[in-house]
């Protein structure tokens, strides 16, 4: 008998078989991007992480027999102290491959390019951050004078810094393919020094991007991390105006997720411990781990 949780058919659901689906439907969310370290010769903000790309559609052609590939990539460390953060690890599904967020960019210099671009770096400066891929995702927000740019997201470039606004995160793309509204691959805030006036913390986009970190006087507010499996970029750290800088934080891990009617086979095998569920007529299946499906 089926159990219903949290809106979904639990894997225990054995619906009536049609024979092997010929296509899926995926969504394919590469690692976010490290966000930049503060720069540690003055009181400097760095650029937060680019998103993981996303890649997503139906209509995938899967023959039988044929182990595919699944690969989760892992998100991008943090910046050091004056360090660009490091780009995300790329996402695979069979031939589909969504490339990892763009590390955040250390003091004047842009970020590092990737599914989405990461923030600039700060330090008097408007330099453009890192490009993202079309397709998958947006570049990188611009820096400024004490200000990184905000990392891009999958659904929009990220927030500048120039005249004092909160270089957020680029906002990430909405999915629907496990049955619920899931946001995925924001981008990380930009860091920032505000000569101790407070404009605000620059957020991380929606879809797991992590906050920029913000440094008012000698008070520290740390960057976050991207969040697990859903390609945020990391937040982009600061430095303070004792010359101390301050490191980053990570970009948050992908995600490969498939879907295809309920009322088709399921796979022959699987590997990887992917989670199984049913909800609006799909067998669904989601790795947060590396695995191999087979049809």
């Amino acid at each position: 008998m089926s159990s219903y949780l949290g809106g979904y058919v639990s894997a225990t659901f054995n619906p009536l078989t049609s024979g092997i689906t010929s296509n899926v439907e995926y969504l394919v969310v590469a690692g976010g991007g490290g966000g930049a370290g503060g720069f540690a010769s003055s009181a400097v903000g760095n650029g937060g992480g680019g998103a993981g790309g996303l890649l997503t559609a139906a209509g995938f052609a899967v023959a039988s027999g044929s182990a595919l590939t699944i690969t989760v990539g892992a998100g991008g460390a943090g910046g050091a102290v004056s360090v660009a953060g490091s780009t995300g690890s790329n996402s695979v599904f069979s031939s589909i491959t969504a490339s990892g967020g763009g590390g955040g960019g250390a003091s004047n210099s842009a970020g590092n390019n990737g599914g989405s671009g990461g923030g600039c770096g700060g330090n008097m400066n408007t330099t453009a951050g890192g490009t993202g891929i079309s397709g998958q995702g947006y570049a990188g927000g611009v820096g400024a004078s004490g200000q990184g740019g905000g990392g891009g997201g999958a659904g929009s470039i990220g927030g500048s810094a120039v005249n004092n606004a909160n270089a957020v995160g680029g906002t990430g793309l909405c999915s629907t393919i496990t049955g619920q509204r899931v946001f995925y691959a924001g981008g990380g805030g930009g860091g920032s020094y505000m000569n101790g006036t407070i404009y605000g913390v620059a957020f991380g986009g929606a879809g797991g991007g992590g906050n920029g970190a913000i440094f008012v006087g000698s008070t520290p507010y740390s960057p976050t991390a991207g969040t697990a499996n859903t390609g945020g970029g990391g937040g982009g750290s600061s430095g303070d105006n004792t010359s101390n800088g301050y490191p980053s934080a990570a970009g948050g891990s992908g995600i490969v997720i498939i879907r295809y009617p309920a009322n088709c086979a399921a796979p022959t095998s699987t590997t990887g411990n992917p989670q199984i569920n049913y909800a609006d007529g799909y067998q669904i299946y989601t790795w947060t781990s590396s695995g191999t499906v087979t049809f």
